[in-house]
């Protein structure tokens, strides 16, 4: 059918358009994020990549949720403003027959989002908080970055390393501030690299530099030099990994309903629900008049995602709490949205007749 075939390659087209931007947009925003993470020191500079990746990963549900509603919002809108609309009307077209295309659009998307938020997502956020644990678990030489100050755990001891070399195996122009006996000190040294003892002890071993001891203010310094000095690295002993519930796979959910289960299942089934309630919305909230501005419908499209994804979330913090029943935060929020379709339906309606019946002559 023309009609169809004609609504799906605009919704495909404006669907890929718009899915790259919301995608440019949220790997923008998380790159900015965890390249502070680097230069804190908190993750190493290789990492940055794979944290970005699992992040993308993490939000891929709701970037294509969002995309199915702008998609089929933006093209009912050009056909509105293009007078296409007029044309489909006028051939015998009714407001409901875009339901059926809308759903062919949406559907496959529906399944990938269910598929998405319930084994995908799960699974990139926690192998992001693996990560990142095993980052923040690292000795305080491996957590330095070249051209950072770098403070101890233990807040004794301030690291300084110009470069590396390409091998990663040396350091050039290493810093250590540090306090021995009660007595501050500087230590310089043109090289040094790590080792690790027979015993399992992590020594930062500073080739050919120099320790100064003194009191800030005072004339009086110490000047030692060396060849090799072996400094003592406290490792820090690593915590056991604690899931955050967004990261517990779907199957051990639906194992254990307890509160705050079910009210994660209750987020990850509502995406892919909401994506196909928000994509019958579009119909009737596309209507704009050609005269009017072409960015109305946009924010309001935006307002209402975002009041659809709040009330979601609230919804799912009351059943966590034990304030509202489960059933309650699994159908309470579709219901309302399903009746504010149903409503603008009803009122499109009264506007575009169900049926164009043409009197024939």
């Amino acid at each position: 059918m023309i009609f169809q075939r004609a609504l799906l390659r605009e919704f495909t087209n404006t669907g890929l358009v718009v899915f790259i931007v919301l995608l440019m947009i949220t790997i923008t925003t998380q790159l900015i994020r965890i390249l502070g993470w680097a230069a804190q020191g908190v993750i190493a500079p290789d990492g940055v990549l794979i944290l970005l990746s699992l992040a993308a990963l993490r939000y891929l549900p709701i970037l294509l949720s969002l995309t199915a509603f702008i998609a089929v919002l933006m093209a009912l809108t050009r056909s509105y403003r293009d007078s296409e609309m007029v044309v489909w009307f006028a051939s015998g077209r009714s407001l409901l027959s875009w339901a059926r295309p809308v759903l062919v659009f949406t559907l496959p998307l529906a399944l990938t989002i269910g598929v998405l938020s319930f084994a995908l997502s799960p699974w990139a956020v926690r192998k992001s908080e693996e990560f990142r644990q095993q980052m923040e678990s690292r000795d305080d030489v491996a957590a330095v970055s070249p051209g950072v100050f770098k403070e101890s755990k233990d807040s004794d001891r301030v690291y300084f390393v110009e470069k590396l070399t390409s091998d990663l195996s040396m350091v050039a122009n290493i810093f250590v501030h540090s306090k021995q006996h009660e007595r501050p000190g500087v230590m310089v040294a043109a090289r040094g690299f790590s080792e690790t003892a027979p015993n399992g002890d992590r020594f930062l071993v500073l080739l050919n530099g120099r320790r100064y001891e003194g009191s800030p203010g005072s004339a009086e310094y110490r000047i030692t030099e060396f060849e090799r000095y072996a400094l003592r690295i406290e490792t820090k002993e690593a915590n056991k990994f604690m899931a955050s519930i967004s990261s517990v796979p779907s199957l051990e959910l639906l194992n254990d309903p307890t509160k705050e289960h079910q009210a994660e299942l209750i987020w990850r089934a509502g995406i892919p629900i909401s994506a196909l309630i928000l994509s019958l919305l579009a119909v009737p909230m596309s209507f704009v008049n050609p005269r009017a501005g072409r960015s109305l419908n946009l924010i309001l499209a935006i307002l209402l995602y975002m009041f659809y994804s709040n009330l979601l979330s609230i919804f799912q913090s009351w059943v966590g709490q034990g304030r509202v029943p489960p059933i309650v935060g699994w159908v309470a929020v579709h219901a309302l949205m399903a009746g504010l379709l149903a409503f603008l339906v009803w009122r499109r309606l009264s506007v575009v007749p169900l049926f164009n019946w043409r009197r024939r002559t």
